[in-house]
């Protein structure tokens, strides 16, 4: 996992576009798609199993694991249809509100790329993350 514990300052999604646009594959490219996940102050189980105790997230303990990210992006590239991948992923201490992740998906089709988009946050989410809610 990442020894660094300082938040990082979030990516401009409109220069990952330009780049995405710039690209080689770029013309064969018919949908880009953002995902922004942020820290919210409902607590995972709540919102995934619908357990509610009550408690409110303060904030998030997040770290990751570079090579299994690395790993999955390659994956996903790896998926008919997509020709561009970008991830950014924060660390250290973060508050409610604060940016967890940004993905950045390009490929030919809709549903290609939704599912590609699907499979990555999902894999990064369950095989690659460490998210410790802070609550109160």
């Amino acid at each position: 996992m990442s020894d660094n514990r300082v938040k990082k300052a979030p990516p401009s999604i409109d220069e990952w576009l330009q780049e995405a646009k710039a690209h080689r594959m770029a013309t064969r490219s018919g949908m880009f798609l953002i995902h922004n996940g942020v820290v919210r102050e409902t607590p995972k189980a709540q919102v995934r199993q619908g357990i509610d105790d009550g408690s409110v997230v303060t904030g998030m303990e997040f770290s990751y694991d570079a090579a299994k990210v690395d790993k999955v992006i390659t994956e996903t590239l790896n998926m008919e249809g997509i020709f561009h991948v970008k991830v950014w992923l924060n660390e250290g201490q973060l508050e409610v509100g604060d940016d967890i992740m940004y993905v950045l998906i390009g490929g030919d089709i809709r549903p290609r790329v939704i599912d590609a988009l699907q499979f990555l946050v999902g894999k990064i989410k369950n095989e690659c993350v460490i998210e410790i809610e802070q609550k109160s």
